[in-house]
């Protein structure tokens, strides 16, 4: 902002800044020369409250000036800002009297706000393409999850009637060990424990007659006998 009196006139051209714990801050006020006798001086607040931050006589260890003994720039660095930094900052120009010195132009003031953090874009960024992965994996997961569990449910639903269905739409035949000699029923009998041991339980058995070819034997006065196959589908 400026405000002009009798040819002088002062800038203040910062309406907010803010900065972060730790920083700098740089307040920005420029005068023109022909202004009357008497100092500059950066002022917090505004009142019978205000503090004063830096005036040309004085110590103020954590302010120095941009340009040092200048008549028109009067911008500061206010090193190491603080939280109780924040508030409201005026440039003002102030004209000498007998009875000391008074108020004779003021900037608009600069609104100071104090952070802890700088969050620059790539951050956000950076963040943003995070959290996305992050829950596209997550459904990743859970898809796989579902699909995993819901096929073990199917195939446990299909196992029973995939397995009977087997055995009712192809009938087993039973095959001699040799062409001239047929198994006999301890021999079957054996396979068919040999076959329970290794399978837990016993679903179904198909048992079925051997066909005329193979009921030949060797003999005319051996008796015919039938011999049939054992299927076992495990639990």
């Amino acid at each position: 902002g400026a405000q002009v009196t009798l040819g002088f006139e002062l800038q203040q051209p910062q309406y907010k800044v803010s900065v972060t714990i730790g920083k700098t801050l740089t307040l920005t006020c420029t005068t023109s020369r022909n202004g009357p006798a008497g100092p500059v001086k950066w002022l917090k607040g505004w009142g019978s409250g205000n503090q004063t931050i830096y005036e040309q006589t004085g110590s103020y260890p954590r302010v120095r000036r941009a340009v040092d003994g200048s008549n028109t720039d009067f911008t500061i660095h206010i090193r190491d800002v603080q939280p109780e930094d924040a508030g409201t900052y005026y440039c003002v120009k102030f004209r000498k009297l007998l009875a000391g010195d008074e108020v004779f132009q003021r900037g608009k003031g600069t609104e100071v706000s104090v952070h802890e953090t700088t969050l620059v874009p790539s951050m956000v960024a950076t963040a943003v393409v995070l959290s996305f992965l992050l829950l596209l994996s997550l459904f990743v997961a859970l898809c796989m999850y579902r699909k995993k569990h819901r096929g073990e449910a199917e195939s446990q639903c299909l196992a029973g009637p995939a397995a009977m269905g087997s055995f009712l739409h192809n009938p087993l035949r039973c095959c001699p060990r040799t062409p001239s000699t047929p198994p006999s029923i301890n021999s079957s009998r054996a396979l068919l424990q040999q076959s329970t041991k290794e399978d837990n339980y016993i679903h179904y058995a198909d048992l079925q007659p051997l066909p005329a070819a193979l009921q030949r034997v060797r003999s005319p006065d051996a008796a015919f006998s039938e011999y049939a196959s054992i299927r076992v589908a495990a639990k």
